[in-house]
């Protein structure tokens, strides 16, 4: 496995000073977010360009990182039209100048059947489910003129939240430029967090095949909710995802997310040691 973090989580630095720290970490790869990492210039739609794109993968390659995963997290679902076609602009936009990066791979989550983008019991029908796939195929149809793969990652509060409807995108789209970034505790909430395994297990069972990336963080179930924490500190079944990536996913990347600065070494250690010993 290559362990590395999502940039933004490490702070607000220059490009440089940002993949010097990651470095000294021995940190291999970064989830790219353009407007949150780079600070030093404005980054907006419409301004990358291949010598934009060329001094960021230099500026990275530098210190050793690469760009695992392009992010641009939109609003799949998203009921206003106009709205819609501005965000799947934006996300070809990205397609289009991922491979300068030195990135195969252009992330976003599945949305929400609303402009605002949270939860509504709406995500779970039939109308929100066929809106964000239309999406993901559209998207799907640019990412093949580029050899780009388009990740998507479900949550439990979005329109793909379950193992099985992610499994059904992937059924209706059959392209292999459609892959999953698994990110197990997001299918975790507060009705199912005491079957973690065989929502692991189900995940794996259903697309492990299609898994290029791993989101890892880690949670408790106090008080009746569900709560996130440090790597290490809560009750995720670690040894059983580390388990399958070892046996099915040797080298695959796997994302720190949501892990302050002060959490990360300890977090970094967390998984390395219990890999080992796996």
């Amino acid at each position: 496995m290559r362990i590395g973090v999502r940039g933004h989580d490490i702070g607000h630095y220059k490009l440089d000073k940002l993949a010097e720290i990651m470095e000294g970490k021995n940190l291999k790869s970064i989830q790219f977010v353009m407007k949150k990492v780079i600070t030093e210039f404005k980054v907006e739609s419409g301004s990358m360009t291949p010598g934009m794109a060329e001094y960021i993968k230099r500026t990275l390659n530098k210190h050793d990182i690469n760009i695992s995963i392009l992010g641009c997290y939109i609003n799949l679902a998203n009921t206003d039209d106009d709205e819609l076609n501005m965000l799947l602009d934006t996300f070809k936009e990205h397609i289009r100048f991922a491979k300068y990066l030195g990135c195969n791979v252009v992330g976003t989550e599945t949305g929400a059947l609303n402009r605002e983008y949270v939860y509504t019991d709406k995500n779970n029908t039939e109308e929100a489910f066929q809106r964000s796939l239309n999406s993901i195929k559209i998207l799907v149809a640019e990412a093949e003129k580029f050899g780009v793969i388009v990740g998507i990652e479900g949550v439990t509060k979005h329109v793909m939240n379950t193992p099985e409807r992610i499994k059904r995108v992937l059924d209706n789209v059959k392209s292999n430029n459609l892959q999953v970034i698994f990110d197990p505790i997001n299918f975790i909430d507060e009705s199912n967090y005491d079957k973690q395994d065989e929502i692991i297990k189900k995940s794996f069972e259903l697309f492990g095949n299609r898994i290029v990336m791993i989101h890892a963080k880690d949670f408790i179930y106090e008080d009746g909710k569900v709560k996130q924490v440090s790597i290490g500190e809560g009750q995720f079944n670690y040894p059983l995802l580390l388990s399958l990536i070892k046996e099915k996913k040797p080298y695959i990347d796997i994302i720190l997310e949501d892990t302050v600065p002060k959490d990360l070494d300890s977090s970094i250690k967390y998984i390395e040691e219990l890999y080992k010993k796996i």
